[in-house]
């Protein structure tokens, strides 16, 4: 008998979404809800399993807990960047097989950027507030016309929101360590120097994957080089960002804002000072959480079982693996 974990499902829809019976005759699936950060009861929970289904990188397999899970013969990925969350190599070197999907469906992390933007610059939070408390126009917001967007990463999504922007008629800036005046240009994007970009622009959104590289890219020096009334958007990831000097910018009130989908950690812990601070505007990473993109995960990651069990395996990201069973 096959036994499948599906975890971190905390819509409750996994079972839904693909037909799981479909299944070699006599699998067993169990579908799990909450996300256990205890490392010894994650352990417990998943030892017995064959294959262990994952929605992208909200759990870790590190070292300690791939050999602690005896039975594990196959991690099946959805989307595709682990480097942060599992230890490939191990895996490898243990015969685990690491599979992937293809992305989510387009224009989830987009929309919501432009969501946490107008929010914010709109104050739409605070207005629903104080209309169902029976005020009426207590406040200015301003228009994003003319003002400037900047944008940290001009790839597909850097791309689109830049789009956007341009609908907007704002004036569109960019800058990283690795964007180029030519590809900024394609998107209608003037290149800046780092300081000219952070002290300019009205809004800042961040579309570049983690990495060695980019975690704490955005420092405490460019928060405070950013205008009092400025709005800082990271819908990519938490650590991108130095978390720390964000906060005390948010509590300083030396920006004006920030519209975030990712933290550091994940879930949110419950005591964490962002949801404490009035100026901020909070997404749990849904960037990437649609019905359309989750019923490709799910779709796609069954095929990839199934082929696995069938001995010919799909979109294999460490193929050297197969070699060790």
């Amino acid at each position: 008998m096959v036994r499948v974990a599906v975890i971190d499902d905390y819509q409750n829809v996994a079972s839904t979404l693909a037909d799981w019976d479909s299944l070699p005759e006599g699998s067993q699936v169990d579908f799990y809800q909450d996300h256990l950060t205890d490392t010894d009861a994650l352990v417990e929970r998943l030892r017995d399993y064959d294959i262990i289904q994952l929605m992208r990188e909200r759990t870790e397999f590190k070292a300690e807990i791939l050999d602690a899970l005896p039975n594990l013969r196959m991690l099946s990925g959805t989307g595709g960047a682990y480097q942060n969350s599992i230890d490939i190599p191990h895996a490898t070197e243990l015969g685990i097989v690491l599979t992937r999907t293809g992305g989510s469906a387009g224009g989830s992390v987009e929309e919501l950027t432009w969501a946490l933007i107008l929010g914010l610059s709109k104050r739409l939070r605070e207005e629903d507030h104080e209309t169902r408390e029976g005020l009426w126009q207590t406040s200015l917001s301003p228009t994003l016309s003319g003002r400037t967007l900047g944008i940290i990463g001009l790839g597909r999504l850097g791309k689109r929101v830049a789009q956007i922007g341009q609908a907007f008629n704002m004036r569109l800036v960019a800058w990283s360590p690795w964007q180029t005046a030519e590809r900024a240009a394609e998107s209608g994007a003037e290149l800046l120097s780092r300081e000219e970009f952070f002290s300019t622009s009205y809004v800042i959104s961040i579309h570049i994957p983690l990495s060695a590289e980019s975690r704490g890219l955005v420092t405490a020096d460019d928060l405070a080089m950013m205008q009092p009334n400025a709005f800082l958007i990271n819908t990519s990831r938490g650590p991108i960002v130095d978390e720390v000097a964000l906060v005390a910018a948010l509590r300083a009130g030396t920006i004006g804002g920030a519209g975030l989908d990712v933290f550091d950690e994940e879930p949110l812990p419950k005591n964490h000072p962002f949801l404490s601070l009035p100026n901020t505007l909070l997404t749990p990473h849904i960037g990437f959480v649609t019905e359309e993109g989750y019923q490709s995960f799910y779709k796609s990651a069954l095929a990839n079982i199934k082929a696995f069990l069938a001995g010919e395996p799909t979109n294999v990201i460490n193929p050297e693996a197969l070699e060790k069973r």
